[in-house]
C-alpha cells in the first residue's frame, strides 16, 4: 500500500484496505465466542497455520494453458464457500486470521493481567471494546457532547472556530482541516496539507451514476440515515429532511471531487498556495483563525491536493443553509460512532454498509472487532510485544537476504530492457539503489506515553487517540522528515512502497507461510515471497513510482509540470507498454456488467507483472548455483512439478479467493488491485515462462498472441 498522499494502493490482500482480514475454510476451525459464568470471553480456537504450496487446492480437471486460476485454485475454490462473517474468503487471508487470534491472545492477556504499563494501556483499550453491556447501557451518551456541541452552531462565520474548539475536545473536525504531508517536490520537508470534506459512499460513482442499481442503493442510504437519526430520537419528520440534506450535500461534494484515477496523478493533487491564496478560493472559511487554533499559524504555504474540491465546500457553507450543514455535522459524528455505540446502532450500520453494500450476513464476533480496533490504534504498542514472540531475528535476517537478491535480479533485469535507453537505465539504477529496505517492525517504537486509555470509555478512547494523533502529525510541521517511521502495524498481512521515502516495506505479519516458509524450496517461496518483493520493488517504476527519483521527490520540468527521470523517447515507450496493461485488465469482469478499470489497477497490475518476473529471474540464479539449470526438465521435480510449475502454483493460490457479488462491485470502482482471479491470470498470460512451464500452445488464452509486457 503505498501510505500517504493518497497514492496507488499495493495492498496485497485486495483490500485494506485498508482491509478486512479473511481466512481459509480449510486450513483452520473457525473460531467462535462463548460465554463462561462469569461473563467473560472463551478462548475461540486456535486456528491452524496456514499451508504453503497445498496439492489439494489445484483442480487437475482443469486445464492450466486455459484458465491457471482455476487450475491452482479450483478446489479451493469449491471447498471454501465464504463465511457468514465475511465478504471475502481468500488462502492469502489465512495468515490474517493466524496472527489476529495471537495478537488476541496478547491483548486478552493484558486486558487481565498487565505486566508492563504499556500492556496496562493497550489492555484497557482492548477491554473498553470488549465490554458489550456497558456500551450498551451508555447507548448515545458518548457522543452526546458533540450533538450539543453542532446544534449550539449559530452561525456559519464561526465555522474555523468551531473546528478548533471540537478538535480539541473530541478530535473532530468537519468540511475543511488540515494535516501535515512530506513535500513532494523536496521530500526533506513537511508541509501543510488540505484536501477538502469527506463523503460516505464508497465511491464519488455512488452519487452519480444513474442506472437502476446505483438509484436503489442510493435510495437504501437515505432509508439508512433516517432510521439511524431516528434511533438517535429525531422524529420521523426530522430524520427525514436530515437525510435528505446530507444527500444533497455529499452529492454536490462528489460532483466537485476528482476521480480516484485522476487522483493517481502527482501533478493532480500537488498545487502549492500561499494561505491567502487558499483564503480567497474558501472567503466563507476563517483560515487564519483555523492554523492559530491549530499551532500552525507559522505556515505560510499550503499543498491543496485539489483546489476544485475545496471551491466546491466553500459552495456549499456559503449556500447550504445552517440547518442542512448541522445535519451533514450530525451524521459525521453519529455515522463515525455507529460501530462503537449500542447495539442497534451497530446492527443498523451493519444492516447497510456490510449487508447491502457488500454482501456480508453476519457480523464478526467482537473479539475480532476489538483486536483491530486495538491493533489500528496502539498497533506500536501491542506491536513491541507481539514480535518478540513471533518474528525471531533469522526470520528478519532470511528477509533481508532475499530483498538483497530481488535487487539484484531487478537490476539485471533493468539491464536488459529492449526498450529503455542506457541514459534512463542509469537513473533507474540510481533509484534502485538508493530503496530503503524495512523489514519487521520499525527501528524506533511510536511513543504513546501522551495518551490517556480509560477501561470504561470506548468512543473516549477514540475520540483521545484521533487527538493524540493529531496533535503527533501536527508537531511534524518544519521539523526533518523521519523515514524510519512506518505505514503498518508488525501483525499487519500486507507490504507497501512509499514514493516519497523510496522505500520498500515488508511487516512481520506477512513473512510466515503462505507466503514464507523455510521449509520448503526456493521455488515455492520465491513464488510467494519472492513475488510480492518483486511487486513492491516494481512500484518504484510504475506510472506513479517513475514521477519519482531516487530522493522521493517528484519530478519537474523547469516549467513547473510534472516531469520524469525517462528520457523523452523512454517516456512514449514506457506510456505505450503500460498502455496495454491498462487496456487489456479494462477487459476483464468481475461480476456481470462490472469489469475493471484498467487505469485506477495500473499501478498494481504492473507491479503484479514486473514482481513475477523479477522473482522468476532471481530463482533461476539462486537454482543455477545449486546446479539446477533447467526449470522446466526433469531437474528438482517435487511432488510431480517442476521447480518453474511450482513457482507458479505458489504465486497463483496466494490469491485463491472468494468474494460476494457485491463486494465485487464495490471494489471494481474503489480498489486499486484487481480481484484474485485476475491478478493470477492476468499475470501469467503476459510472461511467456508460464507458457513454457506448462506445455501451453500460442493462442491458448494463457498463452496469447500478443501480451503485454513493461519489466
Amino acid at each position: 500500500m503505498r501510505v500517504k498522499y493518497l497514492l496507488s494502493a499495493v495492498v496485497l490482500s485486495g483490500g485494506l484496505s485498508s482491509a478486512s482480514i479473511a481466512v481459509a475454510q480449510n486450513v483452520f476451525t473457525e473460531p467462535t465466542l462463548s460465554i463462561n459464568l462469569d461473563g467473560d470471553p472463551v478462548i475461540p480456537s486456535v486456528p491452524k497455520k496456514p499451508i504453503m504450496f497445498d496439492t489439494t487446492s489445484i483442480d487437475k480437471t482443469a486445464d492450466p494453458c486455459k484458465d491457471f486460476y482455476q487450475y491452482a485454485c479450483g478446489n479451493w475454490i469449491k471447498n471454501n464457500p465464504i463465511p457468514a462473517t465475511e465478504t471475502r474468503w481468500g488462502s492469502f487471508n489465512t495468515l490474517g486470521e493466524q496472527n489476529q487470534y495471537l495478537l488476541w491472545k496478547e491483548l486478552d492477556a493484558a486486558a487481565k493481567a498487565p505486566k508492563t504499563p504499556l500492556q496496562t494501556k493497550y489492555g484497557n483499550y482492548f477491554a473498553a471494546c470488549m465490554n458489550a453491556d456497558l456500551i450498551d447501557k451508555l447507548g448515545t451518551k458518548p457522543i452526546e457532547a458533540q450533538l450539543a456541541a453542532i446544534a449550539a452552531l449559530t452561525d456559519k462565520t464561526k465555522l474555523a472556530q468551531f473546528n478548533v474548539a471540537m478538535a480539541k475536545k473530541y478530535g473532530f473536525s468537519t468540511l475543511l482541516g488540515v494535516g501535515v504531508r512530506q513535500d513532494q517536490k523536496d521530500s526533506t520537508q513537511q508541509i501543510l496539507q488540505t484536501a477538502g470534506a469527506r463523503t460516505t459512499l464508497p465511491d464519488r460513482d455512488y452519487y452519480l451514476l444513474t442506472d437502476d442499481r446505483s438509484v436503489k442503493l442510493r435510495e437504501q442510504y437515505v432509508e439508512h440515515m433516517k432510521a439511524m437519526f431516528t434511533l438517535l430520537g429525531d422524529s420521523p419528520e426530522k430524520a427525514a429532511s436530515e437525510a435528505a440534506d446530507v444527500l444533497r450535500i455529499e452529492t454536490a461534494l462528489a460532483k466537485g471531487s476528482p476521480t480516484r484515477v485522476e487522483m493517481r496523478d502527482p501533478a493532480a493533487r500537488y498545487h502549492i498556495m500561499t494561505i491567502d491564496q487558499v483564503q480567497a478560493l474558501t472567503p466563507a472559511f476563517d483560515w487564519k483563525v483555523y492554523l492559530a487554533g491549530q499551532g500552525v499559524a507559522q505556515a505560510k504555504t499550503m499543498n491543496v491536493s485539489s483546489p476544485q474540491t475545496i471551491k466546491t465546500v466553500n459552495t456549499e457553507i456559503e449556500t447550504e443553509p445552517l440547518s442542512a450543514l448541522q445535519s451533514y455535522m450530525r451524521w459525521e459524528v453519529l455515522h463515525g460512532a455507529a460501530g462503537n455505540l449500542s447495539k442497534p446502532f451497530a446492527d443498523e450500520n451493519f444492516k447497510f454498509f456490510n449487508a447491502t453494500l457488500n454482501g456480508q450476513k453476519e457480523q464478526q464476533p467482537r473479539w475480532k472487532r476489538c483486536t483491530r480496533a486495538t491493533d489500528a490504534a496502539l498497533g506500536e504498542a501491542a506491536g513491541q510485544d507481539w514480535v518478540k514472540g513471533n518474528f525471531p531475528p533469522a526470520a528478519k535476517d532470511n528477509m533481508e537476504k532475499l530483498v538483497k537478491a530481488m535487487e539484484k535480479a531487478l537490476g539485471e533485469d533493468i539491464q536488459t530492457l529492449p526498450w529503455m535507453s542506457d541514459a534512463t537505465k542509469v537513473e533507474a539504477q540510481k533509484k534502485l539503489m538508493a530503496f530503503r529496505d524495512k523489514i519487521g517492525y520499525p527501528e524506533h517504537w511510536r511513543d504513546y506515553s501522551k495518551l490517556e486509555v480509560k477501561r470504561d470509555d470506548l468512543v473516549g478512547n477514540l475520540q483521545r487517540n484521533t487527538i493524540f494523533e493529531r496533535a503527533r502529525n501536527l508537531g511534524k510541521l518544519g521539523k526533518p522528515v523521519d523515514e524510519t517511521e512506518w505505514g503498518m502495524t508488525p501483525p499487519t498481512v500486507n507490504a507497501y512502497y512509499n514514493p516519497p521515502f523510496n522505500d520498500i516495506n515488508f511487516p512481520a505479519g506477512i513473512l510466515q507461510p503462505p507466503f514464507y516458509d523455510n521449509t520448503k524450496d526456493w521455488a515455492i517461496n520465491y513464488g510467494g515471497i519472492g513475488v510480492v518483493i518483486g511487486h513492491e520493488m516494481t512500484h518504484g517504476f510504475d506510472d506513479q513510482g517513475s514521477k519519482y527519483g531516487p530522493t522521493g521527490n517528484v519530478k519537474y520540468n523547469a516549467d513547473g509540470t510534472l516531469g520524469s527521470w525517462f528520457t523523452p523517447e523512454d517516456q512514449a515507450k514506457f506510456n505505450e507498454r503500460t498502455g496495454c496493461i491498462a487496456d487489456e485488465y479494462s477487459g476483464f469482469e468481475v461480476a456481470p456488467g462490472a469489469k475493471l478499470n484498467g487505469r485506477l489497477t495500473l499501478g498494481e497490475n504492473s507491479a503484479d507483472n514486473g514482481g513475477i518476473r523479477i522473482a522468476f529471474r532471481a530463482l533461476s540464479e539462486v537454482l543455477a548455483k545449486e546446479g539446477i539449470t533447467d526449470l522446466d526438465g526433469k531437474q528438482d521435480v517435487k511432488e510431480g512439478y517442476t521447480p518453474a510449475q511450482r513457482f507458479f502454483i505458489s504465486f497463483g493460490q496466494v490469491w485463491c479467493q472468494n468474494q460476494t457479488e457485491q463486494a465485487a462491485r464495490v471494489l471494481a470502482k474503489t480498489d486499486p488491485h484487481s480481484s484474485g482471479e485476475w491478478r493470477t491470470n492476468g499475470t501469467v498470460q503476459n510472461f511467456d515462462e508460464f507458457g513454457k512451464a506448462f506445455g501451453c500452445k500460442v493462442g491458448q488464452p494463457m498463452m496469447p498472441e500478443k501480451s503485454c509486457r513493461v519489466w
